[in-house]
């Protein structure tokens, strides 16, 4: 071990670094690709890729500082020093979202493939870094979340690492309406429908709700596939207000309140 750091130690070290960004982002690519076509286990494929990102930049760190560098303790302890220094004077939030994914690995708020809720962000999971989180919104948008926030953020998983996931669909209609008959109506909907999942742990609930100018017909089930949230939901509507105008129960009327 020699006192001082050259350029061929530096160059070895920035090189361990690059061959492992370039073996992560090969290994993503294939299991992203391989759980695309094992649908039933996609989420469950998808879990190992952030295991994997922590798992191998760890050892390079540690090829690093033990095989390359070779530092003594003293200079572990001096590096460890200004490593402090450095995160108390700028990097204070980059180091935060190293250990929230660290957290995130551990504790498993979400997962990759998750449908999640984060502040006003909604979207599914497509990766979990080594600093941020990033999910596909409704508009198909790819929106970078900091993995500290979730040390002060409220996450909600819709699907909590499972492929099907609980939709709620209402429909509205008048006070008059028969409640039996539209109730069955959606029901009916939900259960004919190719995005439907039923099983002992997942029934179809459907609730009738009452508010001073409409009846709420609430349905409550899972969707097959967490991605066909919106057209299981669609579907669900179409039919059921196709039913609805064929049994003449209608939707509510607007309400003119007079002083």
């Amino acid at each position: 071990m020699t006192s001082l750091i050259g350029i061929d130690t530096i160059l070895s070290a920035i090189t361990i670094l690059i061959v492992a960004y370039i073996l992560i982002r090969i290994i993503t690519l294939l299991l992203q690709h391989f759980s695309e076509r094992v649908l039933q286990y996609r989420i469950h494929v998808k879990m190992l890729i952030p295991l994997l990102k922590f798992s191998i930049y760890g050892i390079a760190l540690y090829i690093i500082f033990a095989k390359v560098l070779q530092l003594s303790y003293e200079q572990l302890t001096i590096f460890g020093a200004l490593f402090g220094a450095a995160i108390g004077f700028g990097i204070k939030d980059l180091f935060a979202g190293v250990i929230g994914g660290i957290v995130i690995m551990l504790v498993k708020p979400y997962q990759m493939g998750d449908k999640i809720r984060m502040g006003e962000q909604y979207g599914e999971v497509s990766d979990i870094g080594l600093i941020s989180t990033k999910i596909v919104t409704l508009d198909d948008n790819l929106v970078s979340i900091p993995n500290y926030l979730v040390f002060t953020q409220t996450v909600a998983s819709a699907n909590a690492g499972h492929r099907e996931m609980m939709v709620v669909i209402d429909m509205f209609v008048n006070n008059d309406s028969d409640t039996g008959l539209a109730s069955r109506i959606l029901k009916e909907a939900v259960i004919t429908s190719k995005y439907v999942f039923i099983s002992e742990k997942h029934p179809v609930t459907v609730l009738v709700k009452e508010y001073p100018y409409y009846l709420r017909i609430r349905a409550k089930v899972y969707v097959n596939d967490l991605r066909y949230e919106f057209e299981f939901e669609s579907d669900v509507t179409m039919r059921t207000l196709a039913e609805f105008a064929r049994n003449g129960i209608t939707s509510p009327e607007m309400k003119i309140i007079e002083n």
